[in-house]
């Protein structure tokens, strides 16, 4: 998964080159966006750096504060996947980072309008998510134990979206299809028989098709043209 990353993002970095010197005389717009839909377990927040016409940079940043859907997701949906040795409340207490970059080509300009496929575009994104769930303390026979974990998810995405301007403000409906890589580390402690302790670390890879919808809405930072 970490070399399909690498090596996604060195062709990125290949499409930048090459097209933010298709317009050096382009009047390069900077937006910033919160995405509302993911308010559930994060606060999503992305920069828009415009390169030319029809390509632009957009790099965000997540501060993850719970990660409680993962729990409905590997808890509660079963279809025959291995579970990880996490418990409800180091799900619901989970905190973290994560970032996400990405290059998006736009298919029809934004200066279209008011034509329904103005601001039509196609992104390839990568992320990177560290979950750190909080330490569980555990007692049998008596004695103490505390159960650790952490999560890292790695993805890439295709975004197929239409971002649309409003003065000053920016409106971004988009779908996304992808693949998505977690990769669990536990350390745990259970009874065993026979007032025995059984130590457990884990390692949990997991490896899905990934499906969002969501919508950014954000600001133009540039200054009107004049």
């Amino acid at each position: 998964m970490k070399k399909i990353l690498l090596s996604s993002w060195l062709l990125l970095s290949c499409i930048v080159v090459v097209h933010a010197q298709d317009s050096k005389s382009f009047h390069r717009n900077t937006y910033i966006k919160v995405n509302p839909t993911t308010l559930i377990n994060e606060l999503d927040i992305y920069l828009e750096q415009e390169l030319s016409a029809k390509v632009s940079l957009e790099l965000g940043i997540s501060g993850i504060y719970t990660d409680y859907p993962d729990y409905v997701l590997t808890k509660k949906i079963d279809f025959g996947q291995k579970k990880p040795d996490i418990s409800t409340e180091q799900f619901v207490n989970g905190r973290g980072l994560g970032f996400r970059a990405g290059v998006r080509l736009y298919l029809f300009s934004r200066d279209l309008s008011p034509s329904r496929a103005a601001g039509t575009y196609f992104e390839p994104m990568l992320f990177f998510k560290k979950v750190f769930y909080p330490n569980e303390d555990v007692t049998i026979n008596n004695t103490g134990y505390t159960n650790q974990g952490t999560k890292d998810v790695y993805g890439i995405q295709i975004l197929l979206g239409r971002q649309v301007n409003k003065d000053k403000v920016v409106l971004d409906p988009y779908v996304g299809l992808g693949l998505r890589g977690k990769v669990y580390q536990t350390t745990t402690f259970h009874a065993g028989d026979n007032n025995t302790v059984n130590t457990s670390d884990g390692r949990l890879v997991s490896v899905l098709p990934s499906i969002q919808l969501g919508i950014k809405i954000g600001l133009n930072l540039a200054p009107k043209k004049e």
